[in-house]
């Protein structure tokens, strides 16, 4: 009987590809979703902000609480990278702690069960198999490890080291591999995707990424995630608005607007420089605008709060990712005074989540009475008698979905692309009806 693999991966996409290399290296397990029934239990944590640490702890107590006897329970990533030495010496419930350096090396892990923490960053290329996870038309392509960036209350770098892309050649060749395993639309990333080919002397290497994913045979659709703002420039806005296969699609974490508050986040950048290039992006024709911000940073005055809200609010983001500010040893806010209580922090949250909700709801309503190419993915987790469908323009698992609810055709094939007329909204779901194959 196979060995069956019950895998966990928590935190962010770019966690995801590796747990996904991971997997590529366990294929003579058998998946399955109950841990209890599981004889490998692999745990890929995150280790970014409280609540994501928090997260992977209670993962991990609570799956050696399901787990069967003599079971091997794996915990690998950036919580175990992180915090290696206390958590070894904490959790005797876990059999093998590995962090960042050695998904490829899963395998000989688990067989000689042993931990093991390489001293280096791992870096998918294009020949690690990787078993594409969640869909069978998307697959995310990660294109560096590492960030050159300080920002004041980021512990990356800490334990993901510099900046260290892959080559073009690398990634070219891995999308090709994914076109030819029926894989048509993208997501590239990164901890800073706008610096990538930086650290190989290269200033434009998106806008190069961008030409040389158009060349490629089956690619229908792509998009960047993660742009930093000083490191984005006009001709890469330019570059993405005039390419026919990368989507509108523009995801730049600003964090805050007020420009002392960025100066203290150590960004890199004025408020002016981005809220400029915010309006490059804003004109760019059926465009779509991410981003993400922290209340509750060290010294955030209430008027430096209220700053943000109104930018918020005036901008009208597409969508707002709203963090609560978490304080983390190893980075220079952590030595900032004075902080903001959590009571505040939360309130403060609160607030512009109610500006975001509105700022959503008015994005979304613009798309009602359009028709849009959309991937049907399959049922939805909303019903059972309604069907899942991604606009191309929306990156997958963070933008939403078209709750489909009526057809003109009848055999609708799960993956594949479909032209949509957007009939109502409700709160925050779209609703829409099946019109044509795209």
């Amino acid at each position: 009987m196979d060995k069956k693999l019950h895998v966990v991966s928590l935190g962010c996409t770019k966690n995801l590809v590796d747990t996904e290399v991971m997997l590529g290296k366990l294929r003579d397990f058998e998946m399955t979703d109950l841990p209890e029934e599981a004889d490998l239990i692999i745990v890929n944590t995150c280790g970014f902000i409280d609540a994501a640490k928090e997260e992977s702890v209670r993962t991990i107590f609570d799956l050696h609480e399901a787990r069967k006897e003599n079971s091997l329970l794996v915990v690998a990533g950036c919580l175990s990278e992180r915090y290696k030495e206390e958590l070894q010496k904490e959790m005797p419930e876990v059999d093998i702690f590995t962090g960042v350096g050695d998904y490829d090396r899963i395998d000989e892990l688990v067989a000689k069960k042993e931990s093991r923490f390489t001293p280096h960053v791992f870096l998918v290329n294009e020949e690690h198999e990787r078993v594409v996870t969640g869909s069978r038309s998307h697959a995310y392509v990660k294109l560096a490890e590492g960030c050159n960036q300080t920002c004041s209350f980021c512990a990356i770098p800490g334990f993901k080291g510099k900046l260290h892309s892959r080559t073009l050649e690398s990634v070219v060749k891995e999308v090709e591999r994914l076109v030819a395993r029926g894989f048509y639309d993208f997501s590239f990333i990164s901890q800073d995707s706008s610096s990538y080919l930086r650290d190989m002397g290269i200033d434009d290497g998106l806008e190069r990424l961008i030409d040389a994913v158009e060349s490629i045979e089956g690619v229908r659709s792509a998009r960047i995630l993660y742009l930093y703002p000083s490191t984005t420039s006009f001709d890469l806005i330019r570059a993405i608005a005039e390419s026919k296969v990368f989507q509108n699609y523009f995801d730049m974490p600003i964090q805050h607007i007020d420009p002392r508050v960025l100066k203290t986040m150590k960004r890199g950048i004025g408020s002016d420089r981005i809220k400029t290039l915010l309006e490059h992006m804003k004109r760019v024709p059926d465009s779509f605008v991410r981003t993400s911000v922290i209340v509750g940073f060290p010294t955030e005055t209430e008027e430096e709060f209220e700053n943000l809200c109104r930018f918020i609010e005036d901008f009208g983001f597409d969508r707002v990712n709203v963090f609560e500010y978490s304080d983390e040893e190893g980075t220079t806010a952590y030595d900032l005074s004075p902080k903001i209580d959590p009571e505040t922090i939360r309130e403060r949250a609160e607030r512009l989540g109610e500006i975001v909700e509105r700022t959503t709801q008015a994005s979304l309503e613009k798309m009602v009475g359009k028709k849009v190419e959309a991937i049907v993915e399959g049922p939805s987790e909303e019903h059972e008698f309604l069907l899942s469908a991604r606009p191309l323009l929306w990156a997958p698992e963070i933008d939403g979905e078209i709750l489909v609810n009526d057809s003109a055709l009848e055999d609708i094939r799960y993956g594949n692309l479909y032209r949509i007329d957007v009939t109502e909204r409700v709160g925050l779901q779209l609703l829409g009806r099946i019109e044509a194959d795209a």
